[in-house]
């Protein structure tokens, strides 16, 4: 009997015999390579500082590195990468830049394959553009080395991921320069990656590339992807080009082609194009199915198209497709949001002559069409026929009902309904409870309202917030502000109150222009020790001063004390405060807080940017370029507020003199965009800004030399 031959070991087995290519292998991982002298006669390398591979541990990502080199600080996230690329991931990491340091570690390496490039590339989820190019560039000049469909893929996939989809769009370039001409994959992938970011005009602007330069065909199923895109995007027109580019290339289109299609076309309601496209499906390819005819019903009344819905709906009976559950379901929903809820009724008869399993969701849309057109009644009806039918409602339909019976006045059968809903162990929300106390409080009936509080409290549910919500849903409406007024001096005396509930009652009565009671509710806050004023309380406060006439002493203390909370009021306040100040004639002030205003608001007032840019012109001295920014102004739809005038006068007189803003005023004077009346004011507003200005920096004169002791000594002796 021959003997076996000698089993080969791999390093899953053991060690192999070393040689001058392959590196030594300890325990089942890659360690540093000891190569063996081929001649003994050459002179050996300098040594080189390597890692030393054992004592890596696979599973923690810990490396010993030479004392040079510092660790890396976070480890990597992934454990299913190789130890290779696990390495070669943990040097990008840690230097995060290319480096002579970096590239003479990569160069330990013996040989990078494209497989590793691409693992590399993929591995990290937020890549350094820089680094990932560079890398990929160092690994196609390696000796021996060629970039595979794999690697180009992964490059695409690390730049778009950085947020680069233009460099990322011209890897096709770079392959064919590479000697690697791109196919449809590359196209595929691109368009994938533009879908997900839905960029629709990019995607377009790829294919029409790929399809023109590198001729590249695609088919069927990346056509869909492109035309669901484009139509996802908005983009209609683009895609029925692309659908003509697939006609001219002889491609057959599938079924769900034609659904793409005629979802976009019903989008932009070209009911007549649709329905034409179904017939050439209906002549080329097959008759539509129910699952069309539901996607297109769908977009339809997603639109609020419903007569486009009917049509497509009689189109389906004419061929002879039965509609299932989902179509019923979906046309019915869109009946009742347009207000049509006989013919919903309608075609749910029609289900259930048909047995079919009718949703709940059909039942609340009913319901809820039923109680927006005032027929309480058929909506109790359908409810009760629903709990017929062994459907256990849930609390969606018992919060329409409730507000419904409300609405109409009918309180108690809306309290019983809620009773039966608690029987039902359902937690009632703040659509559950705020029509009910809305309506005791309408009704004058305290006890019951009461009532309905502790038992909020009874539930375990936060009191505060179901009647904030309550407050707001109430006055909401208008016309019922001193009702909750009302209620809440009822709530104070059981001590139901909060600082949410002061500010909406504050800015109810700020609305109707009841200034005292809003000023009344605001001291009161002022002198409790429980609920003080918050940044909320202090900007409806700003506006309320200022209409109510006090701008210097109470809304410009509720801004300063706004300013110490370092809370920044609101739009509306700060243009409010602004208007206030200019009536005053605080012209400093009044630019001191648009600056503040332009500072902490993202997009502030357009007439604030206006005002700088005018006050900035004054510099110049020149009339005409203020008058040329007016000009813009007024093209712009900009009116030119009490603010535009004020910064005319800051501004000439802190950096010109009165006469030119005394021309530009005669100038809008003459085009009869300011009264003769008005440019009296302001010429008077004018001299009386220039002493103040010419006072003040006297004043600072005196500060500057010391004098000012001098002059409250002549003062006194006077």
């Amino acid at each position: 009997m021959s003997s076996s031959p000698p089993k080969k070991h791999y390093f899953f087995y053991g060690h192999r015999r070393p040689s001058q290519n392959r590196p030594i292998v300890h325990g089942g991982l890659f360690t540093n390579r000891k190569a063996l002298p081929s001649n003994p006669h050459r002179p050996s390398p300098p040594p080189i500082s390597t890692v030393d591979f054992r004592h890596w541990d696979s599973s923690s990502s810990s490396l010993q590195y030479p004392p040079s080199i510092p660790s890396p600080s976070t480890p990597f996230p992934s454990r299913r990468l190789s130890p290779l690329a696990r390495f070669i991931s943990d040097l990008l990491r840690r230097h995060r830049h290319w480096s002579p340091a970096l590239l003479s570690e990569l160069s330990k390496l013996r040989r990078v394959s494209p497989d590793l490039v691409a693992e590399v590339l993929r591995s990290d989820p937020n890549p350094n553009p820089s680094l990932s190019t560079r890398f990929f560039h160092w690994a196609s000049r390696q000796k021996g080395f060629h970039h595979s469909y794999s690697s180009f893929n992964a490059f695409a996939h690390s730049l778009y991921r950085s947020g680069h989809p233009r460099a990322a769009d011209r890897v096709p370039d770079l392959m064919l320069a590479l000697g690697k001409p791109p196919s449809e994959t590359q196209l595929e992938l691109l368009v994938r990656l533009h879908s997900q970011s839905r960029r629709g005009l990019r995607l377009f602007h790829v294919y029409k590339r790929m399809t023109s330069i590198f001729n590249i065909k695609p088919r069927v199923f990346l056509y869909n992807r492109i035309l669901d895109s484009l139509i996802r995007t908005d983009h209609l027109d683009l895609a029925l080009s692309v659908y003509d580019d697939m006609i001219r290339n002889d491609v057959k289109e599938e079924p769900i082609t034609f659904t793409i299609l005629a979802k976009g076309l019903c989008k932009a309601g070209r009911i007549d194009a649709a329905l034409d496209l179904l017939e050439k499906m209906r002549r080329d390819v097959c008759k539509p199915d129910v699952f069309a005819y539901t996607a297109m019903v769908k977009v339809l009344a997603a639109e609020g198209n419903v007569d486009g819905c009917l049509e497509v709906w009689s189109q389906m009976k004419m061929d002879g497709v039965q509609p299932d559950v989902m179509a019923y379901a979906t046309l019915i929903s869109g009946l009742c949001k347009v207000g049509r809820v006989e013919k919903g009724m309608e075609l749910f008869r029609g289900m259930k002559s048909k047995s079919l399993l009718i949703d709940r969701a059909v039942y609340g849309a009913l319901i809820e069409g039923f109680v927006a057109e005032g027929k309480v009644g058929n909506g109790c009806e359908l409810f009760k026929e629903m709990i017929d039918d062994g459907y256990r409602a849930d609390l969606m339909h018992y919060n329409c009902l409730i507000s419904g019976l409300c609405e109409a006045g009918k309180g108690d059968k809306a309290y019983k309904l809620f009773q039966f809903a608690m029987q039902e162990e359902l937690v009632p929300s703040f659509e559950t409870m705020t029509p009910l106390l809305a309506c005791y409080v309408d009704a004058d009936e305290r006890d019951r309202f009461f009532q309905l509080v502790d038992s909020i409290s009874e539930l375990g549910l936060s009191v505060m917030d179901h009647l904030g919500h309550f407050f707001r849903f109430f006055v909401g409406k208008g016309g019922r502000e001193l009702k909750a007024l009302q209620a809440f001096e009822l709530l104070k005396q059981r001590s139901y109150t909060s600082v949410e509930m002061y500010n909406i009652l504050i800015q109810s009565l700020y609305k109707i222009k009841d200034y005292k009671r809003a000023l009344s509710l605001f001291e009161e806050m002022k002198g409790s020790k429980e609920f003080q004023p918050d940044s909320a309380t202090y900007d409806i406060m700003i506006q309320c001063f200022v209409d109510d006439g006090d701008v210097r002493e109470g809304a410009c203390s509720c801004y300063n004390k706004m300013t110490e909370m370092s809370s920044t009021p609101s739009v509306a306040a700060y243009v409010c405060l602004v208007k206030g100040l200019c009536k005053i004639w605080e012209i400093n002030a009044a630019i001191t807080v648009v600056k503040d205003c332009l500072g902490n608001v993202e997009n502030g007032p357009l007439e604030f940017k206006y005002t700088l840019t005018v006050s900035n012109a004054c510099r110049t001295g020149d009339p005409q370029k203020v008058i040329e920014i007016l000009d813009e102004m007024i093209g712009e739809g900009v009116l030119l507020e009490e603010i535009i005038y004020c910064a005319i006068i800051h501004g000439f007189c802190k950096h010109a003199s009165t006469a030119e803003a005394k021309k530009v005023f005669e100038v809008l004077r003459d085009r009869n965009l300011l009264t003769e009346a008005n440019f009296i004011v302001y010429e008077e507003l004018l001299d009386e800004h220039l002493k103040k200005v010419t006072a003040g920096l006297i004043m600072s004169g005196l500060k500057f030399f010391g004098l000012e002791s001098k002059l409250k000594l002549t003062s006194s002796s006077d």
